[in-house]
């Protein structure tokens, strides 16, 4: 699975937001409080729309010696999200009234989707979905620091598969978090017509995908260490449970699901093929080990349809399974050959195959938002 990356998430776009020109400060503690706000939040704007003019040695020297976007996107918005939750926090404590509400809507706080789909705006540019609420700001920032927690998972792969893990696991909490937490009392807000990464169906199913790429960074270790094949088969199998139930979540979010990204659609299913394929082949390896050749037999033939029958439709995927399904046939001409001229068991039909057993072994980090705790006056 970990072999190709899915970099969608992490493509959001957003405008430019000032907050002193729009939320008229009482004194001028509070106004440089908002300048830090807006200060805080142009870097983060810079960098995800690509229009920074830091070099990148500014850019690494700034961040603690990084060279990676993504961690440094993330040092960002560690930043600035403690000042967004004090502010959303002190707004609502002063008043919701008409003023206020005025001036969330004169923001005009805009993000595009990497999680729609956009077959119909492709000749028009990015399409950009404004909310009037505060919360969709801190939800949309959420949604990116999970996929660029998710991002830099993939980017320490070669390095440090641990690390890599962990930040898996983080990510999942951030989407957890914000599916279970922030997004319930944001839905009174959302017009219809709204972006993927703020519905709670949506987030749920990312948190489940992170936690399935965390398994699956851990299976690699577990390989490494020459576990038993049927440990590894079970593990493998756990992916394909994980990523079964956010299938199921999307399709029972029928509403949502025409406004989905079909590659995100495609890659949950090329994931969830490629652990079904190995689970097979541990588990065929660990039958004909316990003597069960006929049986092994059965379960390579079987998977090689279920490869055949979702043959995605993304080339770099579809190249990815063809090779995996090469391996199999590979082995499965092994095994039927040694059956022929050695053991002469018998092949059973698929309803006396046993069935796959599962083993899920990661959990979520839950995130823990940070308020940094600034009173703060406005003139109403």
């Amino acid at each position: 699975m970990l072999q190709q990356q899915f970099s969608d998430p992490v493509k959001l776009k957003t405008n430019k937001i000032i907050f002193e020109d729009i939320f008229i400060a009482r004194d001028s503690g509070t106004l440089e409080q908002l300048k830090e706000l807006s200060s805080k939040r142009r870097m983060i704007e810079e960098s995800i729309n690509e229009r920074s003019s830091i070099t990148m040695a500014v850019a690494r020297e700034m961040s603690g010696g990084s060279t990676l976007q993504c961690e440094q996107d993330i040092q960002k918005l560690e930043k600035y999200l403690p000042l967004l939750e004090n502010f959303i926090y002190q707004v609502n404590m002063v008043s919701d009234g008409p003023r206020m509400l005025q001036w969330t809507s004169e923001l005009r706080i805009s993000w595009s989707s990497a999680l729609t789909s956009s077959s119909f705006f492709s000749f028009l540019g990015q399409k950009f979905f404004q909310v009037d609420s505060l919360l969709f700001e801190l939800s949309m920032m959420l949604f990116l620091n999970g996929a660029l927690l998710r991002e830099w998972a993939f980017e320490l792969l070669s390095k440090d598969l641990v690390q890599s893990a962990t930040l898996f696991r983080r990510a999942a909490g951030v989407y957890h978090h914000l599916a279970n937490e922030v997004l319930p009392s944001l839905q009174p807000a959302l017009p219809p017509e709204r972006p993927p990464e703020v519905t709670a169906s949506m987030c749920s199913v990312v948190s489940l995908l992170c936690l399935a790429e965390a398994q699956a960074v851990i299976i690699r270790k577990s390989e490494e260490k020459g576990n038993t094949q049927s440990l590894l088969a079970k593990l493998h199998y756990g992916v394909v449970q994980m990523l079964d139930e956010a299938i199921v979540i999307l399709q029972s979010v029928t509403e949502d699901r025409k406004n989905i990204s079909v590659r995100f659609v495609e890659y949950l299913s090329f994931c969830k093929v490629m652990h079904e394929l190995r689970d097979h082949v541990y588990r065929a390896q660990n039958l004909k080990t316990d003597g069960q050749i006929g049986v092994a037999i059965g379960v390579l033939r079987k998977a090689l349809v279920t490869a055949q029958m979702n043959l995605p439709g993304n080339e770099p995927w579809r190249l990815v399974l063809n090779q995996e399904a090469d391996k199999l046939t590979g082995l499965l001409e092994k095994f039927e050959h040694e059956n022929d001229f050695v053991w002469h068991d018998k092949i059973p039909t698929q309803l006396e195959f046993p069935l796959p057993e599962g083993k899920r072994i990661v959990k979520f980090i839950p995130y823990h938002p940070q308020r940094w705790e600034r009173a703060l006056s406005f003139k109403i």
